[in-house]
């Protein structure tokens, strides 16, 4: 059975990291059985979450963990969808991860009050005296990689217009359909919109960013249908499609 290794619940969220997300929806969707527990990036492959056992074999990154269920078990994630769909699908997807994601992160952890509430109380249980030099090493490493992707240099109202572009984009490649490249079926590319447009949307944080995105009905709709689709047993809370 395939393990997959994952950060857990939190942040009004099923699973906090939105990669984690991805794959766990992927897995889903491919109809494989897996298990899911509780990993750490120092024992990780790659040194993120998620990664994924499968027979004794290690997996890391959420592209590579979709590249290998395919691969092995036969499944196509993007079932229906034409030659040209799929590169549409890639393209998008590289918009959500390699852009919103990161000023997703930006409000997440780089948002004191955000941070306060949120990743900074994953340390509560270590010793006092540790605790603050802890979190303070989080903060530091993650705003090197916000700041080194390109997104940490901007003033925090450029972000934020960063993110609604990518947001706007999102909303008129949805349109009134049901998922983004199929009314029928949800594919590979709706797992990462849904990971990072949740984690965005959650209630639990307070940002710039999640008022533009609520802004944008399609799109709060687009998140509470995955949601309803994927953890129907999860309390969302949004308004959701009928």
């Amino acid at each position: 059975m395939i393990t997959l290794f994952a950060a857990g619940a939190g942040f009004g969220l099923p699973e906090i990291s939105p990669y984690v997300t991805k794959t766990e929806v992927q897995l889903m969707m491919a109809g494989l059985t897996y298990r899911k527990t509780k990993g750490s990036r120092e024992t990780a492959p790659k040194g993120q979450l998620p990664w994924i056992e499968d027979c004794a074999q290690a997996v890391g990154d959420s592209t590579f963990i979709r590249a290998h269920i395919e691969q092995k078990y036969g499944v196509d994630l993007d079932v229906g969808l034409t030659g040209k769909e799929r590169a549409q699908a890639w393209a998008i997807e590289r918009m959500i991860e390699n852009q919103l994601g990161w000023v997703s992160t930006y409000f997440r952890f780089l948002e004191p009050a955000n941070f306060a509430k949120g990743p900074a109380r994953w340390f509560d249980a270590a010793p006092e005296t540790m605790r603050d030099d802890i979190r303070r090493g989080l903060l530091e490493a993650v705003a090197g990689n916000v700041r080194a992707v390109g997104v940490g240099r901007h003033l925090r109202e450029e972000v934020v217009w960063l993110g609604s572009l990518s947001l706007r984009s999102l909303d008129e490649l949805l349109e009134d359909k049901a998922y983004l490249m199929r009314d029928s079926h949800p594919v590979g590319v709706d797992a990462a919109a849904f990971a990072v447009l949740a984690g965005i949307l959650t209630p639990f944080f307070d940002s710039p960013l999640r008022r533009e995105a609520e802004s944008y009905p399609r799109l709060v709709d687009y998140a509470g249908r995955m949601m309803a689709r994927f953890y129907p047993a999860h309390p969302w809370g949004l308004r959701q499609a009928a």
